[in-house]
């Protein structure tokens, strides 16, 4: 493929593959970071590349839609060809925040896609075991989100600082991505909301009545928000290698 110049959506391959098809929300500022931090070298390769490879890997995958700022589409273009990620079908820009970069990648969903998974392009240590739970999710459920336990003590405080109750944490979990969804209930769900209040995908089913599954997670499958993270995520990786 020969790209000369940069394009708001561009498709790699056409042909229909079985499986369901993922959409990388890869469009945020990276203000904690400081940098693009979907560019950010982890044990050899860039963050949103180890993300793109583990949906590559996953037989139960069909296609990636990535979704990136403005600027960046022609850079990511270039890193699709140059690590060979064939399931990368096309690259759309975001919009102002998440929900509307996530609505950016559903309008290029074929018509019988009943489902999809949306993925944080900064959680680069997502397995196959979790993207295949939240798939499996679906069969029974219109939404699907991986989830860990809260290991610490979680308290409620005012806007002073001072604490007003420790709340159980026994019926409490942190969320993580991918996050699986029906399509058109997902559509029907976001009409006349105000999108900027969600900060996950799931949460817009949550405030429109639907029941959310949620099944087991993983404490590295972490997201990649401050430097402290880079150093946690090659921690988990180079642990792993050295089984």
């Amino acid at each position: 493929m020969n790209i000369t110049k940069p394009s708001l959506q561009y498709e790699v391959t056409s042909e229909k593959t079985q499986g369901i098809p993922v959409i990388v929300v890869a469009a945020g500022s990276s203000t904690r970071m400081g940098k693009n931090k979907q560019l950010i070298n982890v044990c050899g390769l860039p963050v949103l590349v180890r993300t793109l490879k583990a949906f590559e890997q996953c037989e139960g995958v069909s296609r990636m839609i990535l979704v990136a700022s403005s600027d960046m589409v022609l850079e990511y273009q270039k890193m699709c060809d140059s690590y060979m990620l064939t399931k990368v079908s096309d690259i759309v820009e975001g919009g102002s925040n998440r929900q509307e970069s996530v609505l950016c990648g559903i309008k290029q969903l074929k018509d019988d896609d009943e489902f999809v998974l949306i993925h944080d392009g900064a959680r680069p240590l997502v397995s196959e075991a979790i993207i295949n739970r939240v798939i499996d999710g679906l069969k029974k459920y219109s939404a699907v989100t991986p989830v860990v336990k809260v290991k610490d003590t979680i308290k409620e405080i005012d806007q002073n600082g001072v604490v007003i109750k420790t709340v159980k944490r026994d019926a409490l979990v942190q969320v993580q991505t991918p996050q699986g969804v029906n399509v058109k209930q997902y559509l029907s769900a976001v009409k006349n909301k105000d999108l900027s209040i969600f900060t996950d995908d799931v949460s817009i089913f949550e405030a429109t009545g639907y029941k959310v599954l949620t099944v087991e997670g993983d404490y590295k499958n972490i997201k990649i928000t401050t430097p402290d993270d880079v150093l946690i995520a090659e921690a988990f990786l180079k642990g792993d290698n050295s089984e």
